[in-house]
């Protein structure tokens, strides 16, 4: 499924770098480098760069909603921990208060 999504780009990137050939100079401004690159060469080197820094971006906004989430859940499971332990402390006194007494035998104490 995703080769039939990607495929139509793919074959787009592929015409558009055989399409543009002419050679542009880049340059850096405040140093003296520059280089000599195909057209085409240079607009993708500019997306990839722009498409990398959007997905670092992404990520690192991100970050704070997984920390969340983890708390949330560490959160959720010491509750689930605690409501077992209290369902089995109430199970015990269910236990000790639906036994029967007789006249020999001492109350037991409730915890």
């Amino acid at each position: 499924m995703r080769l039939l999504i990607a495929l139509p780009f793919l074959i787009l990137l592929v015409l558009f770098t055989l399409s543009n050939t002419t050679t542009v100079h880049i340059g850096l401004w405040p140093t003296d480098y520059g280089a000599d690159l195909p057209f085409s060469i240079a607009v993708l080197s500019a997306m990839a760069i722009a498409f990398i820094a959007g997905g670092l971006l992404t990520w690192f906004s991100a970050l704070g909603q997984r920390r969340r989430a983890r708390r949330a859940e560490a959160q959720v499971k010491a509750l689930e921990e605690q409501l077992e332990t209290l369902r089995e402390t109430l199970r015990r006194q269910e236990a000790v208060l639906s036994t029967p007494v007789t006249a020999s035998a001492p109350l037991p104490a409730i915890q």
